[in-house]
């Protein structure tokens, strides 16, 4: 790898979700302490997620120890496109702790390898961190080993050379300390080939990740995107998710056209965990080949979220999957899955 050459100065940048899939890696969760005695209940929303993303694509599903291997099996079966590798995990979230895959105009994949901390070093993180060498040296795929920190839920493309991103996570000093928006700006542009990044204030409250983007806003094509809202006054999510509305609002593309916004309104009843408040939200959807998975918490909006979302996915299936025990861990569906991009491997020869 030409460690002083980016990837955009050899054609890469990061697809958006949308864009078909050769795979999807997932890690099986292992832990009930980091599960508040919820892990049980947690498998088994797991294990239909991974059952739903195989039905349309391959899963490589990450296990950390015989337990878990045998745990997977059981409750998987026997599933044709899941393959398990046995690899030293500390949790589950790979959107964040796994690679970045990038893709050149030839079609050819190659990973970005970010450094983890566990969102400023706030649980462990050691093994989660070379979970990106490990699947660079299983696929034979070049990458790239950046110095920066930088988790997968904090970036939200789409696929015509912008992104979303919030303040609260990328400015926080635990991650990357005097780093500007003008310096992500310089980075993502040189790694991913991003040329406008769209700033939003903050995220959820009580969101570990520092307010993720992935759990609030995202787009579901290049000029579409849906974000969360709070009708409640009195709720602490109801200002700064009505600030990030009025923000996308004025907000304009690489061609300074506006984009069409919809309003996707958060689960009505307040969940609360062993840590207080929880953060639930159907905007963690993944999209894959063919479907969307959209998490349930067993609230009255969530036929209300399915009917917003479907309309928006045109091809897809969009599918509600219960993510109630899955939420006690702080994330859902989209921060347990990574993509990886369709295409031929690059063979790492500068073109």
């Amino acid at each position: 790898m030409p460690s002083d050459v980016s990837p955009r100065e050899l054609g890469f940048a990061m697809p958006p979700e949308w864009a078909a899939h050769a795979a999807t890696w997932m890690s099986w969760p292992a832990d009930d302490e980091l599960w508040f005695g919820h892990l049980d209940a947690v498998r088994a929303e797991y294990a239909e997620l991974v059952r739903t993303v195989a039905r349309f694509e391959s899963v490589h599903l990450l296990v950390r120890d015989q337990e878990s291997e045998d745990d997977a099996r059981l409750r998987l079966g026997t599933l044709g496109q899941v393959q398990l590798h046995r690899v030293p995990l500390d949790d589950v979230w790979i959107r964040d702790n796994g690679p970045i895959f990038v893709r050149n105009e030839a079609g050819e994949v190659a990973l970005t390898d970010w450094k983890f901390n566990s969102w400023g070093e706030k649980f462990q993180w050691k093994n989660d961190d070379r979970v990106p060498e490990y699947v660079a040296e299983t696929l034979h795929m070049p990458r790239w080993n950046m110095q920066t920190v930088l988790e997968g839920g904090a970036i939200e493309v789409n696929g015509d050379g912008v992104a979303l991103v919030t303040r609260s996570c990328l400015l926080t000093p635990t991650r990357n300390p005097g780093m500007t928006e003008a310096d992500y700006s310089d980075l993502l542009s040189r790694t991913l080939g991003l040329d406008k990044l769209l700033w939003l204030d903050a995220g959820l409250e009580n969101d570990h990740t520092d307010g993720h983007i992935d759990t609030i806003t995202r787009f579901t094509d290049a000029q579409t995107i849906v974000t969360s809202v709070e009708p409640r006054a009195a709720d602490a999510n109801h200002k700064v998710m009505q600030r990030n509305l009025e923000a996308l609002r004025e907000m304009q593309d690489g061609e300074e056209r506006p984009f069409r916004i919809i309003e996707l309104p958060l689960p009505a009843a307040r969940l609360e965990g062993a840590e207080g408040r929880l953060p639930p939200t159907y905007a963690n959807f993944y999209i894959g080949n063919g479907f969307v998975v959209v998490p349930q918490y067993g609230d009255a909006n969530d036929e209300h979220a399915l009917e917003v979302l479907t309309p928006l996915f045109p091809g897809r299936e969009v599918i509600g999957l219960s993510s109630r025990a899955i939420i006690e861990g702080g994330g859902s569906f989209h921060c347990m899955t990574q993509q990886q991009p369709e295409g031929e491997k690059w063979s790492g020869v500068e073109r």
